[in-house]
């Protein structure tokens, strides 16, 4: 059988020249797959469907197939003793090319596994939280990354600025890591500083109830360094467990605390705030993205850079430049007057912050949203949240639950969320005839959420807002 969750010795990491990725096109298993593919190593892996990260690595080289068969593997990769199988918990326990792996002896490891050791060998700074943690993380690898100071950084995202969800630096030992609660991953790592961003219960399908889901936070800052830090949003409703010598500081937009922001302003369709620190500000900011959700985010991210040596003229350049994520709040186009955006919002709680910025930046205008549900079990959960959250909008389309790595639930659909909604304007549609409805609608301003596999019909919006425009008006 495999060796499984054990430690490998320096002898046994140093024969290992070869990695294969169980869910490649995950963002948290590709920036990994990119890492050791940069370092030299022979690097591929199996995932369940192409996508835009799929054909990235791809093109960079990496083998990827789409066939859970033992055959698709390369004979490369067939050799126990140079192999390293990395998981993520996605894959399911009776997955083909996993039972191989584990009959013949290959030592399997989990992707947060992984990225522990990365983390113990660096100076990481580990960002949480149910939401905000990607763009937080992004940004905060941004300014460090444009500075003298530095850093690697392995995302949650597409970091627009440089199309990819990893960095590396030669000359800095800091390491930019997005601290997944998933499955209890970021139990794994080993934080220099960390930032909790918020605590919204979420995963109740792993964790089994919301104490057992607020401890895990709790037990995740008790891993911090002594001589390190821990940024946590004000209002978070955690008690941390710091180790004797680990600094503890708030944040927030406007709420106070060590970090937060004043003076926040649109001018001209661009957003300004100072940046307050314990000892002083940096007045009129300019935030590269104008969507007000990002400067709590910014904040997060400033107070990172700042407690580690950015100077004041490099955060601002750097914020200044920061172009965003990718499906975090995108902009996609601008057809005949109608605005379509996109966003990755798949909790309550990040659909309600993206509306509100959505309402703010286009006030008065009609917000016609489409939303896909993502796992059964988080809708179950949550319908009630969920759809006052929806009620937010001018209009709702919601999509049938895209199911991930989950088996249907008796009696859960995307129906339990619809009755709740208390919009006069609302529709249920299947993917299928979504193009179709949107095509026969009188749309202002077009927003597609979720997780799931909405990102796929993007283009195709795209394509199809620009067929009714007016010629030269896209």
């Amino acid at each position: 059988m495999a060796k499984r969750d054990n430690k490998l010795t320096d002898k046994q990491m140093n024969k290992l020249t070869k990695y294969y990725f169980l869910g490649v096109g995950g963002i948290g298993m590709s920036a990994l797959t990119r890492y050791f593919n940069d370092k030299g190593f022979q690097t591929g892996g199996y995932d369940r469907t192409e996508s835009k990260v799929t054909a990235d690595l791809q093109a960079e080289g990496i083998f990827v197939t789409f066939d859970d068969g033992t055959s698709t593997i390369p004979e490369d990769f067939l050799n126990p003793e140079k192999t390293l199988v990395i998981l993520t918990p996605a894959i399911p326990k009776d997955h083909p090319q996993l039972l191989y792996f584990q009959k013949n002896g290959f030592t399997i490891k989990k992707r947060a596994e992984i990225l522990g050791d990365i983390t113990r060998k660096a100076k990481a700074i580990c960002i949480a939280g149910t939401h905000g943690k990607t763009t937080t993380s992004t940004i905060a690898a941004h300014l460090l990354y444009q500075s003298r100071v530095s850093c690697s950084a392995f995302l949650g995202g597409i970091a627009n600025n440089y199309n990819t969800n990893l960095l590396l630096s030669n000359d800095s030992n800091l390491v930019v890591v997005e601290a997944d609660e998933y499955d209890r991953s970021f139990h794994y790592l080993s934080p220099f500083m960390a930032v909790i961003t918020s605590a919204d219960p979420d995963h109740l399908d792993i964790y089994g109830s919301e104490e057992a889901f607020k401890d895990s936070f709790e037990h995740f800052t008790s891993l911090i360094r002594p001589g390190g830090a821990l940024l946590m949003r004000s209002g978070v409703n955690i008690k941390p467990r710091l180790q004797k010598g680990v600094k503890l500081y708030s944040y927030s937009m406007d709420d106070g605390g060590d970090f937060h922001a004043e003076n926040v302003r649109m001018q001209k369709g661009e957003i300004y705030f100072d940046f307050v620190t314990p000892t002083g500000r940096i007045a009129d900011v300019r935030l590269g993205l104008p969507i007000r959700i990002n400067v709590e985010n910014s904040v997060a991210a400033m107070a990172l850079a700042w407690l580690n040596g950015v100077s004041d003229d490099e955060m601002r350049m750097s914020l200044a430049s920061f172009s965003g994520v990718y499906r975090r709040f995108n902009t996609v186009c601008k057809s005949g007057g109608i605005v379509y955006m996109d966003d990755y919002a798949h909790h309550p709680g990040e659909l309600r912050a993206s509306i509100a910025s959505i309402r703010e930046l286009y006030p008065g205008r009609k917000i016609t949203g489409v939303f896909q549900p993502h796992l059964y079990t988080r809708t179950r959960d949550f319908a009630p949240e969920f759809a006052e959250a929806l009620s937010l909008l001018d209009e709702l389309v919601l999509l049938d639950i895209y199911p991930a790595r989950e088996e249907p639930v008796e009696g859960v659909s995307s129906k339990i969320i619809f009755d709740d909604v208390k919009l006069k304007d609302k529709s249920l549609c299947s993917m299928e005839n979504l193009l179709t409805l949107l095509g026969n609608k009188n749309l202002d301003v077009l927003v597609t959420f979720g997780a799931g596999d909405i990102e796929k019909i993007v283009p195709e919006i795209k394509r199809m807002l620009a067929s009714k425009a007016p010629k030269g008006d896209v």
